[in-house]
Formats: C-alpha cells, sequence, structure tokens
C-alpha cells in the first residue's frame, strides 16, 4: 500500500485528490495539510511514501515545505510531487533542487496522477508532460553556473554516461536500448550511481547533471 499526504489550501481539491485516491486498491490517504507547515508536521507524523504537494499555500508555501520535507531524515523514504496550477518555467527547477521527485500541473489527466504517485514511490522522476526536457535544461543553464563536485570522481565512465542519459530524461528500458545493455544491468548502473552520489531519487541525479556541467543544454 502506498500512503499518501495531501498538501492543498483548498478543501475541495483535497476532498477530490481523496476520492481519486481512494479509487485505487494500492493508494491510501493517510494525512492532509491546508499549509506548508501542516504540511511538514503531517508528514512527521506519519512518515507517507508520498506527499502531493501545492506550491501556493498561505504561510509557508510547498517549495519550502518540501525543502524541510527531503531535508528531514527520518523521512527519508518521503518523495515529494509538486502540483501547481502555475506552470511558469522558474517553479519547474526550483521544485527539483527543494528535493522534489516530480512536478506536475493539476489539470493533470485522473490516471497520469495515480500513475504519476506510483511511478515516483519506485523510485522514478516524474515531469508534467506539459513540461519539456529543453524547459528543465534551460532554466538549469540559467538557474548558476556549472561547478565541478567531486562526487562525479566517484563514477565509473559508463556510470557517467548512464547518468547523463538519465538527466536526458531516459527511462532504463530506453538506456538499455541505446546502450545495447540490458534493463536490469542499466537499472543497477543508476542505482549505483544513485548511492555514489547520495542521491535521493532520479530527479536529484537530474539536478547534479545540469548543475555540474555534466550535462549541456541541447546535450546531444
Amino acid at each position: 500500500m502506498i500512503r499518501v499526504v495531501l498538501a492543498d489550501d483548498q478543501a475541495l481539491v483535497r476532498a477530490g485528490f481523496r476520492a481519486l485516491l481512494g479509487s485505487a486498491a494500492d493508494l491510501e490517504v493517510v494525512g492532509e495539510a491546508e499549509d506548508g507547515d501542516a504540511a511538514v508536521r503531517v508528514c512527521r507524523e506519519t512518515a507517507p511514501d508520498v506527499v502531493l504537494m501545492d506550491i501556493r499555500m498561505p504561510g509557508r508555501d510547498g517549495l519550502a515545505a518540501t525543502r524541510d520535507i527531503t531535508a528531514d531524515p527520518r523521512l527519508a523514504g518521503t518523495r515529494v510531487v509538486v502540483l501547481t496550477t502555475f506552470a511558469e518555467d522558474a517553479y519547474i527547477f526550483d521544485a527539483l533542487r527543494a528535493g522534489a521527485s516530480g512536478f506536475l500541473v493539476k489539470d493533470t489527466d485522473p490516471a497520469e496522477l495515480l500513475h504519476a504517485v506510483r511511478v515516483v514511490h519506485g523510485g522514478e522522476a516524474l515531469l508534467s508532460p506539459t513540461v519539456t526536457r529543453r524547459l528543465v535544461a534551460e532554466f538549469a543553464q540559467r538557474s548558476r553556473p556549472a561547478a565541478p563536485d567531486a562526487r562525479l570522481d566517484l563514477l565509473t565512465d559508463r556510470e557517467r554516461e548512464v547518468l547523463a542519459l538519465v538527466a536526458r530524461g531516459l527511462s532504463n528500458d530506453e538506456i538499455a536500448r541505446r546502450l545495447v545493455v540490458s534493463p536490469a544491468t542499466a537499472k543497477t548502473h543508476v542505482s549505483r550511481s544513485m548511492i555514489k552520489l547520495g542521491a535521493r531519487d532520479r530527479a536529484q541525479i537530474v539536478v547534479l547533471a545540469y548543475e555540474t556541467g555534466l550535462v549541456q543544454p541541447g546535450w546531444r
């Protein structure tokens, strides 16, 4: 059972999400929050697997709450999916840098939302189809100059290659086809890279790859 917390200042929105998630046999809503402070508190009380986090809420917003949740060692197993009606470019990379594992706009198809919860719970990064890879790359470039990171020295050449492909948004199966290896081998490379880099999930790998310059916008 995947345990979910809903964080949104609109009770009607939370009710809708609760009804949707309740229709899935493998998902359970274990808490709700109307603002960022409450979201952090509820997560510490329930230790959910996934948080659906609105960005714009009164008081502490969703980005600040996400930073607190992902920085709390007691919530190491909690993944955050940021939900918003605002698809401005700036929110996307800010959400990922704050530690979010996914970013979706609120008009996402219900089936896609359920899929997103399962994907993020499984350790994958998730971006709404309306958020293109090019957009993420461009904002990453604008956000700060690339800086070397000694953690990259821990990676083998193959792991660096796999890391770059993850940053481009490729799945394990796509990486396997690109490198002519089995999906299991691709998954192993990704997992080892995450361990060496101290990354919570694939979303953090994407952030690190762009910020260190391992992947450049427009990279092919």
